[in-house]
């Protein structure tokens, strides 16, 4: 008779401790305002797995995670009711691994509640190992939400924990298995210790490779065929600066609530039709809004204004090209029909700064994704928009920044440049999305998070974001050194006289309602949005909404691939509250 076998446990304890805010949505911020409310957060956890060898060879690497969670804004100590770990996960990142808690916990006022939180382990410049695997970026969610809901779930609390040196000493001596021999014992420890230590070097060891993925166009640039059953014009518009411009339009019949919408700087009408994804034109066609706009000023890669050197700042766009497309709009609608802007990066930069300068009227609601009035950025990339506009235009001579530059023939220094950020940029094989990245601020990669992209969307990043000239890059550098607002370039040139110099001055009087819309993780203008709400919060109280997605960066809350499922329906649900 065969005797079964004894599976192999394996536990040790983990202690975190760090703070959280209810007055926050941004993770940083959720750790300084908590800081200052005392709201000291901690969990002790036993992590244990019930059988060594599944939970090794198992992709997920998930075992329980039993103990307690303790904070005053929760009630005192709590015990964890359910608990799961995931050591080490990989992410759609090729130099990015994760380990994952989630914890199920009822407070003591018995309001149940979930922690999910993740540290990001990524081989970035720099010696990060310490504070990758210590650091756990920290929601705390109302009911016990699965991962999969999280986009819709409301957050609680949000903010950051951390190892402290000196439990992390005492977190390796409570390494403990059931194996009954020493040479089982150092077996188990062997096992767990080639899972752990073998990850960290597959994502810390040295890399040389600056590999370049093979590239084949998969989808048509400037294709219509990601919107089906809509009558598809083109209305070209030309602004008083005298630069020809259009908006697609993509109508099934009439209707009295019409959407326009902005992309922001190198994107253009693309980004909102993409046939790769449920795109948002589709969906808003789909959920009742039967006229919907596209927008494609100076600033889209559909026409070549970006693709030489320019003195074209924010307030050019401001003055001149969405006041000309929402004139545009109007007088094809009608004036009885309520117009509706979803707006996106630079174009919501710009459309914020013509409806809070007055430059644009007669809108009824609009929708800001990333960054408003307040843009705010890494202390890196504020770095860049100091040097990287004489270095382009004085040092290397080019016309703009390219992200095809690494693909194309020949030899040039913008290929030099190419190569040199591919040899930073780990995370995935393609060029484009390197120089993206390199171009729009610091992150590894910027603009989105590589798991909420579809493969062919990744692909062609290059096609949706070209080329940019870099004078806007003076003028996003002037409003971070004012404060983070919005401010007029150049206050003394008389065509700009009927903007104002700073665009808060009549915030008071701009009854349009405006969603704020956030990206958790977005790098680029970081919590931008979530400043810009909270200052107009304190001029009128109630006026504007604020909604932060969680695991959601800058752009993927546009083009991502479960955008439809995790973003889209806010948007409908904040245009419907205004059709009237």
């Amino acid at each position: 008779m065969n005797t079964p076998s004894i599976k192999t446990t394996f536990e040790f304890t983990e202690e975190m401790k760090g703070y959280l805010s209810q007055n926050a949505q941004a993770f940083a911020d959720g750790y300084d305002k908590g800081k200052q409310e005392g709201h000291h957060f901690m969990f002790h956890l036993t992590i244990r797995t019930d059988d060594l060898d599944d939970f090794v060879t198992a992709d997920a690497h998930e075992c329980a995670a039993i103990g307690y969670v303790e904070s005053n804004l929760i009630g005192g100590r709590r015990e964890v009711e359910k608990g799961v770990f995931n050591l080490f996960v990989d992410s759609a990142d090729k130099n990015r691994r994760q380990m994952l808690y989630r914890l199920f916990f009822t407070t003591a006022k018995g309001k149940k509640l979930t922690l999910s939180g993740a540290k990001q382990i990524q081989d970035n410049p720099g010696l990060d190992i310490w504070a990758d695997t210590t650091t756990l970026f920290t929601n705390l969610f109302a009911g016990h939400v699965d991962a999969a809901k999280e986009s819709k779930a409301k957050t609680y609390a949000t903010g950051v924990l951390h190892i402290e040196p000196a439990d992390f000493a005492v977190q390796l001596t409570t390494f403990k298995t059931n194996a009954d021999t020493l040479p089982a014992k150092a077996l188990a420890f062997e096992k767990f210790g080639k899972l752990f230590l073998g990850s960290l070097w597959e994502v810390y060891k040295p890399k040389f490779s600056t590999k370049m993925d093979a590239f084949e166009r998969a989808i048509p640039i400037f294709t219509t065929e990601g919107v089906k059953d809509a009558d598809i014009t083109t209305h070209p518009f030309t602004t008083v600066d005298k630069l020809g411009l259009s908006l697609l339009r993509f109508k099934r019949k009439p209707s009295k609530d019409v959407v326009v919408l902005v992309p922001g700087l190198t994107a253009a009408s693309d980004m909102f039709i993409m046939p790769e994804n449920y795109n948002l034109v589709s969906y808003l066609l789909d959920h009742g809004f039967s006229d919907v706009w596209t927008m494609d000023g100076r600033i889209s890669n559909r026409y070549y204004y970006n693709l030489r050197r320019n003195n074209y700042n924010v307030d050019d766009l401001a003055l001149y090209d969405n006041p000309a497309a929402i004139e545009t709009v109007r007088k094809a609608v009608g004036d009885d029909a309520r117009i509706h802007v979803i707006s996106h990066c630079f174009g919501a930069l710009s459309f914020a700064m013509s409806l809070f300068g007055k430059a644009t009227t007669g809108v009824r609601s609009v929708i800001t994704n990333g960054v408003a009035l307040t843009p705010h950025i890494h202390f890196l990339a504020k770095l860049k928009l100091l040097f990287g506009p004489f270095l382009t235009d004085y040092v290397l001579g080019v016309e703009y920044l390219n992200p095809y530059w690494r693909r194309e023939p020949g030899f040039a220094p913008g290929k030099v440049l190419a190569h040199l950020v591919s040899a930073l940029h780990r995370e995935c094989d393609s060029p484009e999305c390197h120089m993206l990245s390199f171009m729009w601020g610091y992150g590894f990669p910027v603009l989105y998070s590589h798991e909420n992209l579809h493969e062919v969307t990744h692909r062609r990043v290059g096609d949706l974001f070209g080329g940019v000239s870099v004078n806007y890059y003076r003028h996003v550098l002037k409003m971070i050194n004012s404060g983070n607002a919005a401010v007029k370039y150049n206050p003394k040139d008389p065509k700009y006289r009927a903007l104002p110099d700073n665009y808060f001055e009549h915030a008071a009087s701009i009854n349009t309602p405006v969603l704020f819309v956030a990206g958790q993780d977005n790098q680029l203008f970081l919590d931008s949005n979530i400043k810009c709400f909270e200052r107009l919060e304190k001029i009128v109280p109630g006026r504007h909404q604020l909604h932060v997605f969680p695991k959601y960066g800058h752009a993927d809350v546009i083009i991502g691939k479960n955008a439809d499922q995790d973003i889209f329906p806010r948007f409908v649900e904040f245009i419907k509250q205004n059709c009237n």
